[in-house]
């Protein structure tokens, strides 16, 4: 890594990137409507981020609704995150961080460069811009989102 994880109290580094459709996504308008949920992950197509996406999926009220926005980021390029849309059906934003390679990870703290990928590094953020809670793993173990409801529960009180 390249620098210090973004925690709890600390503002969250902005971003804009273009979602698996090529739409430009700011996360500061995304989080002017509600809080917003980002969850980094490594690869594409790979089995323990395969699992985590399809969680989101299936859960999907759980994570987006009017409470909480959700987008899923990786440094996979656009056209990857497309095909993999497709073929598992997530119909989220999964945004690319690919170029310039892993900014957006650099700046919370979550790219590997020995992997040249982003670490599974989860945040709440606030309307106030502020990280509100936060998670990590290990590239080898996958989340328990469990954590995200008292969060955001948490977050509404």
């Amino acid at each position: 890594m390249t620098s210090g994880v973004v925690s709890p109290g600390d503002w969250a580094p902005e971003f804009v990137l273009s979602d698996q459709y090529g739409r430009v996504m700011h996360s500061s308008v995304l989080i002017a409507q509600r809080p917003l949920l980002v969850v980094f992950f490594p690869f594409a197509f790979s089995g323990i981020c395969t699992g985590e996406l399809r969680e989101l999926r299936d859960e999907r009220e759980r994570f987006d609704h009017p409470g909480v926005h959700f987008v899923a980021i990786s440094c996979d390029p656009m056209y990857a995150l497309r095909a993999w849309d497709d073929a598992e059906g997530f119909f989220f934003p999964l945004l690319s961080d690919f170029w310039p390679h892993g900014e957006v990870a650099r700046r919370y703290g979550v790219f590997d460069d020995q992997d040249g990928a982003a670490r599974r590094g989860t945040f709440l953020i606030g309307q106030d811009g502020k990280i509100f809670w936060s998670l990590m793993e290990d590239r080898g173990t996958a989340r328990d989102f469990s954590g995200v409801d008292a969060a955001v529960a948490a977050l509404a009180s």
